[in-house]
């Protein structure tokens, strides 16, 4: 599959629940609104039949989001599914690691392969304030589960946010590095109202790196190329030996080199996190559509994914607030 801007999408985020046993402020209101009722989700079935659709159609790399993806009764199944798809070359999870504990060694023996763990925090009470009431033991004992189980590599993902979390960021290189263990910072966005009210603690790309440095001396280099198909910049600190990325929609957005598309718990393929163009897949699916019928709509839809975002517009598509528009999206 090849856009109209001659970038070649390989990678499917494919979410299978809105719903999240966290509520992390950047991330979901305090209160939220009705999640789709279970008849509007795609059914694990459903769920298989697209993404095998996908794989067909050139996709290569599938990452299991949500909301929180464990969360899905019966995900194991739908894991097993897709691990059996010759032609996928990488299956991973995005996962708050909460239950990692007792589904990682599951989770390898099913076809994952790697799995991206977000933890914004090493301090218990700014953890739980940062998702109000998560726990941050049980998180770490969830990461070192993945760790036994094979699940490598272990992705670290942090949100950075000035005043809140910004000041561990030295701290949570030292805690990467000691477990072999990948870390990227990442800047928050403007993902519907939580994310919006998120841009008063944002921390630009180059500021985060100014604090490495500060931290470390002058042992931060860029590492050249690219490592994974995602769109993390990685620099080496040679001070503690490590790797780390950094991810950075806004600063120094990555629009030129997207791989991506999305397919929501709901049956929409979003085409760009920034813009609001999706098409539905649930409606077709349900009322019989063929594979090839199926494949086709994909491949309208991919030839009008947009070149780039909008977040920086204030009259952008993205500015009308979506309390649920992250994590229904999927991360």
């Amino acid at each position: 599959m090849i856009d109209l801007h001659g970038r070649r999408i390989r990678y499917l985020r494919l979410s299978v629940t809105e719903r999240c046993n966290f509520r992390c402020r950047y991330c979901r209101p305090a209160k939220h609104g009705p999640l789709l009722d279970r008849r509007d989700i795609l059914t694990l079935e459903e769920t298989a039949r697209l993404a095998a659709i996908f794989v067909e159609l050139g996709i290569n790399r599938i990452r299991l989001t949500g909301g929180e993806p464990l969360l899905r009764r019966n995900v194991l199944r739908l894991v097993n599914d897709l691990g059996s798809l010759a032609a996928l070359d990488d299956l991973s999870l995005s996962t708050n690691a909460f239950m990692l504990p007792e589904m990682a060694p599951s989770l390898k023996s099913a076809g994952v392969r790697r799995v991206n763990i977000s933890l914004d925090s090493l301090t218990p009470e700014t953890f739980s304030t940062i998702t109000r009431g998560g726990r941050l033991e049980r998180v770490l004992k969830g990461i070192d589960a993945a760790v036994d189980a094979g699940l490598q590599p272990v992705k670290i993902n942090m949100v950075v946010m000035g005043g809140v979390n910004s000041h561990e960021i030295a701290e949570m290189i030292r805690y990467a590095s000691e477990r072999g263990l990948l870390l990227r910072f990442i800047e928050t966005m403007p993902m519907g109202q939580p994310g919006r009210d998120s841009m008063g603690v944002h921390v630009p790309s180059h500021e985060i790196l100014a604090t490495i440095r500060t931290a470390f001396g002058n042992t931060v280099r860029a590492v050249p190329g690219t490592r994974g198909g995602g769109p993390a910049r990685y620099f080496h600190v040679e001070g503690v030996g490590t790797d780390i990325g950094i991810i950075s929609p806004l600063s120094q957005h990555f629009c030129d080199t997207c791989n991506r598309v999305r397919l929501t718990a709901g049956g929409d393929l979003v085409l760009c996190l920034g813009r609001r163009d999706r098409v539905n897949l649930l409606h077709p699916i349900r009322q019989g559509a063929s594979d090839d019928a199926l494949a086709h709509t994909i491949l309208e839809a991919i030839s009008r994914k947009p070149g780039h975002h909008d977040f920086q517009r204030a009259d952008a598509p993205h500015s009308t607030p979506l309390p649920l528009r992250m994590v229904s999206l999927g991360g």
